[in-house]
C-alpha cells in the first residue's frame, strides 16, 4: 500500500520481503557500559540478595545510605511513633489509677490534668522532648509512673542521638567534598621522557587543602589491575595545592603496553578507572573521588595546556582550559614496537626539531615565559 502511494520505493518493498525472517542481521556493536561514570558514581546493580537481614546489623549506616525523603520520613515516624507508645502507656496508668474520672478515682492522681488521651499525648511529647510548660506533672502517688518516666526519658535520649547523627552524616558524607575535585574529560597519551605515557588531570576547586592525597588507577572489567602511577615528584602522593599532570608510564610491566591508536574506539573493552582519596582539611573526614575513561575517551598523541601562570606576584589557574589540549609528535605505534624498535624515536625527534625552534625564540624573545606545575617535554 505504501509503494502504491509512492511513500517508499516499490523495489525495496520487494527486497525485503525476499529476505528470510529466520536469517540473522548482525547489528554494529553498540557502546559498552561502564563500570564507573564520569561524576564517579558506580554502574552496578546488585540483584538477588538473599541475606537482607545484613544491612540490619548495621542499623545506622543503613539509614545514612537511605535517600533523603525515606530518611526524613524515617525521623519523623520514628519520634510520632514513641510519642503515641508512651501517651498510650500514660493514659492506660490514668484510667488504671481513676484518674480519668475524678469523682471516683484517688484524690491524688498519678500525672496531674491528664483527663483523656489528647492530653496524655501532649504529656507523652513534654516529657520527651523536656519542654514543661507547666500544668502536668508526674506525683509519688504511682511508683510505675515514675518508671514510665524514666524509661521514656532514655528512650528519647537514643532515638535523638541515632536520629540527628543519621542527619549529621548525610549533610556530611566524603562525597560532597568531591563534587569539587575534578579531572579531565580526556585522558592523553604522549611521549614523556622518551617513552609513551598515559597522562590525565587532576584539580581542586577549594581554596581547602586535601592531606595526605593519593592517587592510583586501576584497569577493568576483565581483571582489576593496579598500574602505578606518578607526578612530577614521583610516586602517588600528591600537594594538590594547583592542578597536577598525572602520568603512568608504559612499560612492559603495563596493560597498555600493546595499545594502539587504532584501539581507541568505542568497541574496545577497555576502562581506566582513575581514584583519588585524601583527607579532608577543615572536617577531617576521608573523601574519595573517582572517575573513568573509556577507549574512545583517550586522545592520542595530545597534550595538556599549562593553565597555571605567574601574575602580579602569585600564581593563577586559569580553569577554562582544564581540559585543553594540543596535538604533539607521538609515534603510531604500540609501546611495545617503540621497545623493540628504537629508530621509530629517533626519526620522529628528527622530525620534531625542525622548525619549531625559530618560532620559540621568537616567543620568548617577545614576552616572559609562564610557570607551569608539570612541564611538558617530548624528550
Amino acid at each position: 500500500m505504501l509503494s502504491r502511494k509512492g511513500i517508499i520505493p516499490e523495489e525495496y518493498v520487494l527486497t525485503r520481503l525476499a529476505e528470510d525472517p529466520a536469517e540473522p542481521r548482525y547489528r554494529a556493536r553498540e557502546r559498552r557500559a561502564r563500570f564507573v561514570s564520569k561524576n564517579g558514581n558506580c554502574n552496578v546493580a546488585h540483584k538477588n540478595i538473599r541475606e537482607q537481614g545484613r544491612f540490619l546489623q548495621d542499623v545506622f549506616t543503613t539509614l545514612v545510605d537511605l535517600k533523603w525523603p525515606h530518611t526524613l520520613l524515617i525521623f519523623t515516624m520514628s519520634f510520632l511513633c514513641s510519642w503515641l507508645l508512651f501517651a498510650m502507656a500514660w493514659w492506660l496508668i490514668a484510667f488504671a489509677h481513676g484518674d480519668l474520672a475524678p469523682d471516683e478515682g484517688s484524690a491524688v492522681p498519678c500525672v496531674t490534668s491528664i483527663h483523656s488521651f489528647s492530653s496524655a499525648f501532649l504529656f507523652s511529647i513534654e516529657v520527651q522532648v523536656t519542654i514543661g510548660f507547666g500544668g502536668r506533672m508526674v506525683t509519688e502517688e504511682c511508683p510505675l509512673a515514675i518508671l514510665i518516666l524514666i524509661v521514656q526519658n532514655i528512650v528519647g535520649l537514643m532515638i535523638n542521638a541515632i536520629m540527628l547523627g543519621c542527619i549529621f552524616m548525610k549533610t556530611a558524607q566524603a562525597h560532597r567534598r568531591a563534587e569539587t575535585l575534578i579531572f579531565s574529560k580526556h585522558a592523553v597519551i604522549a611521549l614523556r621522557h622518551s617513552r609513551l605515557c598515559f597522562m590525565l588531570r587532576v584539580g581542586d576547586l577549594r581554596k581547602s587543602m586535601i592531606i595526605s592525597a593519593t592517587i592510583r588507577m586501576q584497569v577493568v572489567p576483565l581483571h582489576q589491575v593496579e598500574i602505578p602511577m606518578e607526578n612530577g615528584v614521583g610516586g602517588n602522593s600528591i600537594f594538590l595545592v594547583a592542578p597536577l599532570i598525572i602520568y603512568h608510564a608504559i612499560d612492559a610491566n603495563s596493560p597498555l603496553y600493546d595499545l594502539a591508536p587504532s584501539d581507541l574506539h568505542h568497541h574496545q573493552d577497555l576502562e581506566i578507572i582513575v581514584i583519588l582519596e585524601g583527607v579532608v582539611e577543615t572536617t577531617g573526614i576521608t573523601t574519595q573521588a573517582r572517575t573513568s575513561y573509556l577507549a574512545d575517551e583517550i586522545l592520542w598523541g595530545q597534550r595538556f595546556v599549562p593553565i597555571v601562570a605567574e601574575e602580579d606576584g602569585r600564581y593563577s589557574v586559569d580553569y577554562s582550559k582544564f581540559g585543553n589540549t594540543i596535538k604533539v609528535p607521538t609515534p603510531l605505534c604500540t609501546a611495545r614496537q617503540l621497545d623493540e624498535d628504537h629508530s621509530l624515536l629517533d626519526a620522529l625527534t628528527l622530525a620534531s626539531a625542525r622548525g619549531p625552534l625559530r618560532k620559540r625564540s621568537v616567543a620568548v624573545a617577545k614576552a616572559k615565559p609562564k610557570f607551569s606545575i608539570s612541564p611538558d617535554s617530548l624528550s
